[in-house]
């Protein structure tokens, strides 16, 4: 498996606090069967601003540590970009890192955004030449309320989902998970990944995650959502994407 998005880096932002705790973490995540994982510190302009050079560097540090310590996973560089009127220059400029140096950048929206200010956003970053992967959707109370929104974002501007592990079994509430469930069963999923911020929250206990997967998407679409799809992010190719359902009446608006 691939886990495009993870707070594992040590020392850069609320994530892992120190290098043993990084260790740990991709240790985990090797046993769980993890093959390649995508750092993706936070980058917010004024607050955590882990731009290019610095992860570089770090991830650089960090491979040396993982081939002494005999863990043989792949590690790549990224950010999770909290969205900004900058985004686009920020991009064009190379100081956010986009998921290992693909087309594809994975972007986390502020929860009380507008929508009209999000689709020009939106539009800026495919202007830059970028796809747009937003993070944990499932999250999001414009979403939890009408996933309808979150169908236009998919269909109008060809933005890729990516849902959190740690959402099926309630991490983020019940609204989270009961969204979740819904955006899988109408294929607006794309892709899961842990957001892990400590070690071992969700690696450590991975059988109930897909187990509860399980309960509402095939094997055959689980595989797809964390291999086949994180693989095509990594190898900079198109996604396979399933045809979209609905949305219908009873399913889009339980929570209006």
């Amino acid at each position: 498996m691939i886990d495009i998005h993870t707070h594992l880096l040590n020392n850069v932002d609320n994530g892992s606090v120190d290098i043993i705790e990084t260790l740990t973490g991709l240790k985990l995540a090797e046993e769980a069967g993890f093959t390649d994982i995508i750092l993706t510190p936070h980058y917010i302009e004024g607050y955590y601003e882990n731009g290019y050079t610095l992860i570089k560097q770090k991830i650089e540090e960090l491979q040396q540590k993982l081939e002494e310590n005999n863990i043989g996973l792949k590690i790549y560089q990224g950010n999770e970009i909290y969205i900004s009127i900058n985004v686009g220059d920020l991009l064009k400029s190379n100081t956010v890192s986009s998921l290992a140096g693909s087309r594809y950048v994975l972007v986390e929206l502020p929860q009380k955004i507008k929508l009209q200010e999000l689709y020009d956003l939106l539009e800026e970053i495919k202007t830059a030449g970028y796809v747009p992967v937003l993070a944990h959707p499932e999250r999001y109370a414009f979403v939890q309320k009408n996933p309808k929104a979150l169908l236009a974002l998919v269909k109008n501007y060809d933005v890729i989902v990516q849902a959190n592990y740690g959402s099926i079994l309630g991490q983020y509430g019940k609204e989270a998970q009961k969204t979740l469930i819904k955006m899988l069963k109408t294929n607006m999923v794309h892709v899961l990944a842990t957001d892990t911020h400590r070690t071992g929250f969700v690696y450590g206990h991975f059988y109930k995650v897909e187990k509860e997967f399980l309960k509402y998407i095939s094997m055959e679409r689980f595989k797809r959502l964390t291999v086949t799809n994180p693989k095509s992010i990594l190898e900079d190719k198109p996604l396979e994407l399933e045809q979209t359902k609905g949305p219908k009446k009873k399913l889009f608006f339980a929570f209006a």
